[in-house]
């Protein structure tokens, strides 16, 4: 589940600042689709750093910790998913292998920027 946090400073109908962080941990999975494109219409690439995710907007960056050893990356959505119970994110081949695990793991998620 995401989690929204704000923070705002608000003084006679003038707001000095405002930031959402938005949070998220769970599962992620190792995917690869075999050509073809994602749900963004780019060609599919499982040598970058991208992901899906179920419903946040194509190329949101999100830095994903794995919780495992603590390394962790920023990778930019690209497509849908994943579509399997208790995950939060698929990401590509060169995605799991920088932050050291295949298969799955447990991670935290952060975004970046949208």
């Amino acid at each position: 589940m995401f989690v929204r946090l704000r923070a705002a400073l608000c003084g006679a109908a003038i707001v000095f600042s405002c930031s959402t962080a938005m949070a998220e941990s769970g599962i992620a999975s190792v995917y690869a689709h075999g050509g073809g494109r994602t749900a963004s219409g780019e060609r599919v690439n499982s040598s970058e750093l991208t992901a899906a995710h179920r419903n946040l907007p194509f190329g949101t960056h999100v830095r994903v910790t794995n919780r495992r050893n603590g390394r962790s990356i920023i990778v930019r959505i690209n497509d849908r998913g994943p579509f399997v119970r208790g995950r939060v994110i698929d990401l590509t081949p060169a995605a799991a292998h920088a932050l050291g695990f295949s298969g799955l793991v447990r991670v935290n998620l952060e975004i970046v920027r949208t």
